[in-house]
């Protein structure tokens, strides 16, 4: 079998564990620097910018932990994945009241111009990787 069929094989029967794990960590390295520049961008004008900062990278090694222990799989990986998730929803929160706060509140242009509305959700989507990928099957053991 090649290396596709036995990937596509893996997925249909939900073995993709350690692959989900190490997607979980380089989609948590990637977000949380787009989140760095971001906020850094604004000046982490709200000391809440910060919290983001620190809790998306929690991924990147749990994420690849996972992928070599199926412990650290049903252990770190779910604890840090929960807490991105959990943070994603506080900042979708924040950053509809930041467009709400600005002069005219919710209009069109506050959304387009204010707090990306729905970025925060982004990184709720890699916590969310992290906690779907602990409770997949390994991949390997047929």
């Amino acid at each position: 079998m090649g290396l596709l069929s036995t990937a596509v094989r893996d997925v249909r029967t939900g073995r993709f564990e350690r692959t989900l794990a190490g997607l979980t960590a380089a989609g948590a390295a990637v977000t949380a620097g787009e989140i760095f520049f971001s906020h850094d961008g604004a000046s982490f004008g709200n000391t809440m910018m910060w919290w983001p900062v620190a809790v998306v990278p929690t991924a990147i090694p749990a994420g690849i932990a996972a992928v070599f222990s199926p412990r650290a799989a049903r252990t770190v990986l779910p604890l840090a994945s929960a807490a991105i998730v959990a943070n994603g929803l506080q900042g979708t929160y924040l950053h509809w009241r930041g467009i709400a706060q600005r002069p005219g509140g919710i209009t069109r242009y506050n959304v387009e111009s204010g707090p990306p509305p729905f970025a925060p959700l982004l990184a709720s989507l890699v916590g969310g990787m992290g906690l779907l990928a602990a409770v997949l099957r390994r991949e390997g053991r047929h």
